[in-house]
């Protein structure tokens, strides 16, 4: 009787422990499915943002400038190349995208011992060249749209029909109480030029606003506030006359939800037109880089001499 219960007992501690150890064996194949779905999702994700990285980058060049520029450049010039305490934004000013890339490889090589910046010549030139090339990626240079329409046929358009020039200035000539666009397009690509002449309403910044002023004499002035503080406002009305107002003396002051810019041109001006003017924009802005260019090329060679 003894001998049936040591068997029993024996056979419940046996059942035990293959009963734990198929546990055991579930919880482990579990861990081990849930661990390569866990790095197959990973592998997943990043293959998903691999291509959206280089769609960024650009070329193989431009990822290994990235490199070299995110772990030397940007603890001056920030990772977006926009500045930062110790740098100036070399990204999105017209002086550093003004400069060609023979100007840029120059200024890293020597350096700017007089601006805190040191030379990087020791880099060697496939490294400073890869750098170039992804700052031109951080200036909005990567791969460039196709500019259709005729440049000719657009600037005969924004001196003429269009308008533009009555209140926008490219090389010297129009008007000025809108911004100047000699240089616009060398930042903004041919749909966002096409967006802005559009819809100039979109995005639109406090300051770009319409202003609305009323006199306590009940005359009307409308424009561009181009000083404001607590007790006046200087306004720059469409004619181009400047005027100095107190804000004590007005009885109506406001910004309108819109700019000066005329929103209609989408109506106004046909498609084709609208590619002309955009393409007028886009060879105004590469002529006056080529212009900064020849003269920052021409200071440079004056201080070698």
């Amino acid at each position: 009787m003894t001998d049936v219960r040591s068997r029993i007992t024996t056979w419940n501690k046996a059942g035990f422990i293959l009963l734990s150890s198929r546990h055991f064996l579930c919880a482990a194949a579990a861990s081990v499915f849930f661990a390569a779905c866990a790095l197959v999702l990973q592998a997943g994700a990043q293959n998903t943002k691999s291509p959206a990285r280089k769609n960024q980058v650009g070329d193989s060049a431009a990822e290994d400038g990235r490199r070299t520029f995110e772990s030397v450049c940007a603890t001056c010039h920030g990772l977006d190349g926009r500045g930062g305490q110790r740098g100036p934004d070399i990204a999105t000013r017209a002086e550093a995208q003004q400069l060609s890339d023979e100007e840029t490889l120059r200024v890293l090589r020597t350096g700017k011992p007089v601006a805190g910046m040191p030379a990087f010549d020791s880099l060697g030139t496939p490294k400073i060249s890869a750098v170039v090339a992804y700052l031109r990626v951080l200036q909005g240079g990567g791969k460039a749209s196709p500019i259709l329409g005729d440049a000719q046929r657009g600037k005969l358009l924004f001196f003429g029909k269009a308008r533009c020039a009555n209140c926008h200035m490219i090389g010297g000539s129009g008007g000025f109480i809108g911004a100047d666009l000699s240089s616009y397009a060398s930042n903004a690509s041919a749909q966002e030029i096409r967006v802005a002449i559009t819809d100039p309403n979109k995005d639109l910044e406090p300051r770009e606003r319409t202003v609305l002023v009323t006199t306590r004499e009940g005359r009307q002035f409308t424009g561009i506030a181009r000083n404001e503080d607590n007790f006046s406002l200087q306004l720059q009305s469409v004619d181009g006359t400047f005027h100095l107002f107190s804000k004590k003396d007005l009885k109506h002051f406001e910004y309108l939800s819109e700019s000066l810019m005329p929103s209609d041109y989408g109506s106004v001006l046909s498609a084709t037109e609208l590619d002309d003017l955009v393409s007028y924009l886009v060879h105004a802005a590469r002529a006056a880089k080529k212009a900064q260019a020849s003269a920052t090329k021409s200071e440079l060679e004056k201080e070698e001499d």
